[in-house]
């Protein structure tokens, strides 16, 4: 590698020479500050105050603001990367000794643009593995004496030869490469790629309904400037509205910019709001996914980006709500997993929208093709990481315990591609988790020595009974131990917090081999290890899709919980099931359940108005006791059905019937079994029921409710 000589310890011309050569070259660096934390601020000091003052520097700088090595910079906290996804700088000073949250880091590393620079402050490297990330304490991983994960990315970066290195305890001399300038200077441009996907989606905006197109595409690949670009032609060509949805308003700020630079020749005005208005009227806006759903305004096509980031369900509202509609999102990264959601999301879209169509964007537009800091960063967080391409249909299967700490580079790539692939919100925050959590057990399922499954759970419980009693009554708060915390504060049973538990975190089998029974088998083998090693149970906590629900059901685990928020991740309530390994357990598990059912018709109106009614359905069901109807429930049921007792009068009886055992199975054949949920179950409104199309009014729900009632008398024996 041919070098740049600095004549100085800290010489302002060279830096900028290979700004220069990294500007006209596409690529970007990582400088790597090892050593005293004191000596590396004084050191970038020193050199952003003989940066040469023609080079403009846009950048952030994630230490303390009154320690800011440059005035320029922006001050964030480590935390706060994410928000800066969109946006687009010349410099990211990050400084590792007050924390190195994974996610962050990972976004803002791509938000640099050609020429940029990301200085990390950190300990030498052969410090890494024992260094007290302050970032730790936040996840629980503070306290131990190594940290695997740190020092795999320390081993990473001290063999790459893309990193330049700096001691400025040695004085700080560094040798610069110099990085071959190409005949063409590389230039933020748009591509065949880009262009091609401007042309698809105004076909889109303009084609026949039904027709969504969804558009994947790794970052800094020009996806969201298309987006903005095809929403000016459309509405330059006669549509009236565009509509975009996102997490974040951040999220769309480099959309909404190529919106306004595509709209310059034809002129735009911006609303107060934040739309863009052209001169024909046509009108681009943002809404949040929920303000859409809600409002549900009109317009002619809806672009959805960074799709992967919102939950499910809420995709689906979107998909069926308006006639053309575009999803975008990032195929590898800490948005959440583009690939994944393509994966899953397929199913709705296969079900609803048969002619969907798909495509993706290969050509990086912020960077060259050969830039460095990109294939660094994603080795680093195993971004790209993905799951074996092909895996056996049939073989031998074998289940064994498993280490990511331990694992090498391809067996840890895969394995975590898994959880890409099964997991909508799989970030590198998980990856560190994973490999540096003391408490994580793992197990991996082979076909023919195939990878297709991974199972990852975690210790949790075993608290004093004072510790126990003091988390129930809400006065303690633990880091970690999720499950056995929120039972006991939330069911209001100490003894789920002194019990000792297994908790599933993630359980991922490849797409070609579900519907086995493989998961079910992964979760066999951790339930006989928690017993052999002497816990009480064995449990999970997820967002309460039918299907996941169903499959824990399959596992052998129990409902014991519903949580009263939806997850910002998956879009469903949480959903916390046990199975238990000792007679203590088992007895509390099925206290819990008991305690549950016995609420349920309560907390159901005040807590799950929304859920959806075939969830709803499904855990009425395992509630469901075996409790009979008194004599004087039946008369009052036989006089609703034969309309001489009003519905109101009804409701606590109604609400009974939901919960005998074999009610389900009756319900599950009626075409009226979401109007008894939303109506009797979920205490919905006549006028709310008649806007959701499931009654034209009152007298048309009492009606069907009063035959559906009749019905249950005659083909119900506990009735």
């Amino acid at each position: 590698m041919s070098l740049i000589q600095t004549s100085e310890p800290v010489d302002g011309a060279a830096w900028l020479r290979l700004r220069k050569q990294l500007m006209a070259a596409g690529h970007r660096r990582l400088v790597l500050i090892e050593g005293d934390r004191q000596a590396a601020v004084a050191w970038l000091r020193a050199l952003f105050d003989r940066w040469p003052e023609g080079d403009a520097l846009a950048g952030v700088w994630s230490g303390p603001a009154d320690e800011s090595p440059c005035s320029e910079l922006c001050a964030i906290r480590p935390v706060e990367g994410r928000q800066w996804l969109g946006g687009e700088l010349d410099l990211v000073v990050w400084d590792g000794w007050h924390g190195n949250p994974p996610d962050s880091l990972a976004a803002l590393a791509g938000t640099l643009k050609a020429g940029g620079l990301l200085f990390w402050l950190m300990p030498p490297l052969a410090q890494w593995a024992g260094f007290d990330d302050p970032d730790y304490r936040r996840t629980g991983l503070d306290g131990a004496d190594d940290h695997p994960f740190a020092a795999r990315m320390s081993e990473l970066l001290a063999s790459s030869p893309d990193v330049i290195r700096v001691d400025p305890q040695q004085g700080g001399v560094v040798d610069l490469p110099a990085v071959p300038v190409p005949q063409t200077p590389f230039e933020i441009m748009e591509s065949g790629d880009q262009r091609r996907l401007v042309d698809n989606l105004v076909q889109t905006g303009q084609g026949r309904r039904r027709r969504p197109l969804v558009i994947t595409a790794d970052r800094g690949r020009g996806k969201s400037a298309a987006l903005g670009m095809a929403a000016i032609k459309l509405l330059e060509q006669g549509r009236r509205q565009v509509m975009v949805t996102a997490p974040t308003e951040e999220s769309v700020a480099t959309l909404f910019r190529h919106a306004r630079l595509a709209a310059g020749d034809s002129g735009y005005t911006d609303t107060p709001e934040g739309d863009v208005v052209l001169a024909n009227g046509g009108r681009l806006s943002y809404l949040t996914p929920d303000q859409l759903l809600d409002g549900k305004p009109d317009a002619e096509l809806v672009m959805v980006d960074e799709a992967a980031a919102i939950p499910a369900n809420r995709l689906a509202r979107i998909l069926l709500g308006w006639p053309r509609v575009v999803f975008a999102s990032t195929v590898h990264g800490y948005e959440g997993a583009g690939r994944g959601f393509a994966i899953r999301f397929r199913k709705v879209l296969d079900t609803q929208t048969p002619q969907w169509r798909k495509t993706t964007l290969k050509t990086p537009i912020r960077w060259s093709g050969s830039d460095p800091l990109e294939p660094l960063i994603a080795r680093l967080f195993l971004l790209d990481a993905d799951a074996p391409a092909e895996v056996p249909e049939s073989g031998e299967v074998s289940i064994e315990r498993w280490s990511p700490a331990h694992a090498s580079e391809q067996d840890l790539a895969e394995a975590f591609g898994l959880l890409i692939n099964a997991h909508y919100r799989t970030t590198p925050a998980d990856l560190r988790q994973w490999v540096d959590d003391p408490d994580a057990i793992s197990w991996r399922l082979t076909i023919n020595g195939q990878l297709a499954g991974v199972l990852w759970a975690a210790r949790e419980g075993g608290l004093s009974p004072e510790l126990a009693g003091q988390v129930m009554r809400g006065s303690r708060r633990l880091r970690g131990h999720l499950l056995p915390q929120s039972l006991a504060n939330h069911s209001g049973f100490a003894e789920a917090a002194s019990r000792s538990w297994l908790r599933v975190v993630r359980i991922a089998v490849s797409e070609q081999c579900r519907f086995r029974g493989l998961g079910k088998q992964l979760v066999a083998r951790a339930a006989e290890y928690a017993e052999a090693a002497g816990y009480d149970g064995l449990g999970t906590s997820f967002g309460g899709s039918e299907a996941l629900i169903r499959f824990w059901q399959r596992a052998g685990l129990t409902l014991v919980r519903a949580g009263m928020k939806r997850e910002a991740s998956s879009g469903e309530y949480p959903v916390q099931m046990l199975v238990g390994t000792s007679d203590g357990a088992r007895a509390l598990v099925s206290k819990l359940n008991d305690r549950l059912s016995e609420h349920w018709p309560t907390l159901v109106p005040l807590n799950w108005r929304d859920m959806e009614p075939g969830v709803l359905r499904l855990m009425t069901a395992e509630l469901a006791t075996s409790v009979a109807l008194s004599e004087d429930d039946v008369r009052d049921l036989h006089s609703f059905a034969d309309g001489y007792r009003g519905f109101e009068l009804t409701v606590p009886v109604l609400r009974k019937v939901s919960l005998t055992q074999g009610f389900s199975s009756i319900l599950a054949v009626s075409d009226d079994a979401d109007l008894w949920c939303r109506r009797v179950t979920q205490g919905w409104s006549w006028p709310e029921l008649q806007h959701a199309g499931l009654c034209r009014g009152q007298k048309d729900g009492e009606t069907r409710l009063r035959q559906l009632t009749g019905k249950l008398l005659q083909q119900s024996r506990n009735l």
